[in-house]
């Protein structure tokens, strides 16, 4: 199979109709064999019903409905599970994203060996509410990550098979995908300019909230891709240099004490200060301490990203 388009929505009633019928004449015109995967993410409204009608006369459509909302990331994190296309896109459901822009990615990916090629919405058809943040959050993702992409958030995305397969997206993490991808070994993303349209129906599901979570989700990847799997490392570093700090202000106190005749040491605000730190140091290393114990029992101890292998098929064990 060619490729498998993944789609996550939320209430779009009046968009996937004429969506799925786009991506079809695509498909066609352009003589891949594909599949459509609809992720419907809790909807209230008649989307469901509609996804229904659709698979019922296309066998290229497949679709997940979840109980209830779970956001984007795990909706994508399904439709990867699911996906056998050589090559995966991802797109929104709101007509906002172009299938026209499917050949040109697909070709991206293949002829130019891209791991991930994301979209670039230069030009963007959004309240400048949406498009402030988003620029913020690109750049500081640019600076702490090294990843060259202007619009990392885009849901128009193209992956090769194997990325999708060796990656895990949850919480709010969709949006820094690229970043996850280059922590599992996938290093060769680039960026296509995307046509990107007015919203025809329906309403924007982008809120205030989200602004603050795109803030933790930048520390939470960070810390992740930095030391998770040796989370001592900075918990440990922290917590001894604190905790020394602290000794060093006890130090200096005992010795005005025992060497100055200075009584009056606990009346001092140092003193204080110094206990906090050795309290705080020596909690920080525990923690980390303990973070070390449950990533060394997790499953994933020792599940590294391996691309290719040389003659390390089993051997049959001959009979005695």
């Amino acid at each position: 199979m060619n490729i498998s388009v993944i789609i996550p929505f939320l209430n779009e009633e009046e968009s996937l109709k004429e969506l799925n019928d786009w991506i079809v004449k695509v498909m066609q015109s352009n003589h891949f064999s594909y599949e459509i995967i609809y992720i419907d993410d809790g909807s209230s409204d008649n989307s469901w019903n509609i996804v229904e009608d659709i698979s019922a006369k296309d066998k290229n459509v497949k679709a997940i409905k979840f109980r209830r909302n779970y956001g984007k990331s795990a909706a994508l994190n399904s439709g990867f599970e699911i996906a056998g296309g050589d090559v995966v896109i991802t797109m929104d459901a709101d007509l906002q994203d172009s299938p026209d822009e499917i050949p040109g990615l697909y070709e991206m990916v293949l002829e130019n060996d891209y791991d991930i090629v994301s979209g670039w919405k230069k030009k963007r058809h959004d309240p400048i509410t949406k498009r402030l943040p988003s620029k913020l959050y690109n750049r500081i993702a640019r600076m702490m990550f090294g990843i060259k992409l202007h619009d990392m958030n885009c849901g128009l995305k193209a992956y090769k098979n194997e990325v999708i397969k060796n990656i895990e997206v949850y919480g709010e993490m969709h949006r820094y995908i690229p970043v996850i991808a280059k922590w599992a070994g996938f290093r060769k993303i680039g960026e296509k300019i995307v046509q990107h349209r007015k919203r025809q129906h329906g309403v924007s599901k982008f809120g205030v909230e989200r602004i603050l979570k795109g803030y933790l989700d930048i520390l939470t990847i960070s810390f992740i891709s930095k030391f998770g799997k040796r989370p001592m490392h900075l918990f440990g570093a922290l917590g001894t240099l604190i905790f020394l700090a602290g000794f060093v202000i006890a130090g200096y106190l005992a010795y005005t004490k025992f060497v100055m005749a200075e009584y009056k040491m606990t009346e001092r605000p140092l003193f204080y200060f110094g206990l906090l730190a050795m309290v705080l140091g020596t909690q920080l290393f525990l923690t980390g301490f303990l973070a070390e114990l449950v990533s060394r029992s997790s499953k994933d101890k020792n599940n590294y990203q391996i691309k290719k292998k040389l003659r390390l098929e089993k051997k049959k064990e001959s009979k005695q």
